[in-house]
C-alpha cells in the first residue's frame, strides 16, 4: 500500500511534549510516494498524493517532497501523516498551527491553518466527515509546485460534485463523481454513462493515472507524476 501507516503512533493533542527528538527526519531518503495531477475542466487542476506520510518541502532537486511549495522553507520542512484516527502534522523545522508554534506532532483538525517559516500558509480541510480524504488550500500568496488550486491527500475516495462537503467543489455539476481506491487501483464511479480513454463505461471503470475522462456534464484529465519529479 502507499505511504506508511502509522496506526502505532501515539496521538498527540498537545504541541508534542514528551516526545523525543520530535524534529528528528525519518524519511531522509525517501523518494516522493505516488501522485498524480487531476485537471477538471473549467474547474481547476488539484495535486492528488496517494501516501499516509506527505512531506512538505520546496521542488528543489535533492528535496523528497511530496508537496513541492515555492517559498523560503527547507527542503523537508514537515510531515502529515494519516492514520485510522485522522492527521497529525510533525514539524521538522519552525512549524506554527493557528499562530501557536509547534514542538512536537499534532493533531490537525478541519480548518487549521499551517504556518511554515515566515509566512507559508495553508489551510487544513477535511470537508467530508464521513471521508478521511482531506485538502491542503494556499492561502498566503506562495504557490504550489505543480501550479494547481489545492492539494488532495487521498485517502479511500474522492468526491467530485457540487455539494459542499464535496473534496473537490464543482458547483455547476448535476451530480457527484467519485474516484475510489480499489487495491492498488483507481475506479471512476458515476450514475450514468462516460467514457475513459474513449471508451464507453456504465455507472463504475477502472482509470489508470494517465486518463481521459469525459461525459456529457463532466471532464477530466489524469497525469501522472514520476516519483523523481517535484
Amino acid at each position: 500500500t502507499p505511504g506508511t501507516p502509522l496506526g502505532r503512533a501515539k496521538r498527540r493533542a498537545s504541541t508534542g511534549a514528551g516526545i523525543k527528538n520530535p524534529k528528528v527526519d525519518t524519511v531522509a531518503e525517501r523518494v516522493p510516494g505516488s501522485r498524480f495531477v487531476m485537471w477538471v475542466d473549467a474547474v481547476g487542476g488539484f495535486l492528488v498524493c496517494l501516501g499516509d506520510e506527505i512531506v512538505l518541502g520546496p521542488p528543489t532537486p535533492d528535496s523528497s517532497a511530496d508537496v513541492p511549495i515555492l517559498g523560503d522553507i527547507s527542503r523537508r520542512h514537515a510531515i502529515l501523516r494519516r492514520d485510522r484516527e485522522g492527521y497529525l502534522v510533525q514539524p521538522l523545522r519552525e512549524v506554527k498551527l493557528d499562530g501557536r508554534p509547534l514542538s512536537g506532532p499534532t493533531t490537525l483538525t478541519d480548518g487549521n491553518v499551517i504556518e511554515l517559516g515566515e509566512g507559508v500558509q495553508l489551510r487544513f480541510r477535511r470537508p467530508h466527515a464521513l471521508s478521511m480524504t482531506a485538502r491542503l488550500e494556499m492561502i498566503s500568496r506562495h504557490r504550489f509546485d505543480p501550479a494547481v488550486d489545492a492539494v488532495l491527500l487521498m485517502a479511500d475516495s474522492c468526491v467530485l460534485g457540487p455539494a459542499r462537503h464535496s473534496h473537490v467543489p464543482c458547483r455547476d455539476w448535476p451530480r457527484d463523481v467519485v474516484l475510489f481506491r480499489q487495491a492498488e487501483s483507481l475506479t471512476c464511479r458515476h450514475d450514468g454513462p462516460f467514457e475513459v480513454d474513449g471508451a464507453p463505461c456504465e455507472k463504475k471503470a477502472s482509470v489508470e493515472m494517465n486518463s481521459r475522462v469525459v461525459a456529457d456534464e463532466f471532464s477530466f484529465s489524469l497525469e501522472r507524476l514520476d516519483n523523481t519529479q517535484p
